[in-house]
């Protein structure tokens, strides 16, 4: 296990960082997962005019959830998701940025 790897373990377990989740592949079981979540405001430029809306992405690492895709659900607390577009792995290839849209 590499240094990073092992620090993306420790933020992923600190309670303060990360959160207990559920994820159902389709046609699968659910599993729990660890996630961390955000919701940054992103601007969206449309011809002239400019979108400000709300998002959700989460961070999960690879060793929990292989093969995320879209149309997966994950559910964090009393809030469900589906996941939407392609996953992003970051470079070390340990965690996945997923993009969510309310279920």
């Amino acid at each position: 296990m590499t240094a990073f790897a092992a620090a993306m373990d420790a933020i992923f377990a600190d309670i303060n960082m990360a959160t207990e989740a559920t994820w159902t592949p389709q046609g699968g079981a659910p599993l729990p997962v660890r996630v961390i979540r955000k919701a940054p405001d992103e601007l969206t430029t449309f011809g002239a005019a400019r979108i400000l809306s709300d998002t959700t992405i989460i961070d999960v690492r690879v060793s929990e959830m292989p093969t995320p895709k879209p149309g997966d659900t994950i559910i964090i607390g009393a809030d469900t998701f589906t996941i939407q577009g392609e996953p992003r792995r970051d470079s070390e290839r340990l965690i996945w940025t997923l993009e969510l849209v309310p279920a």
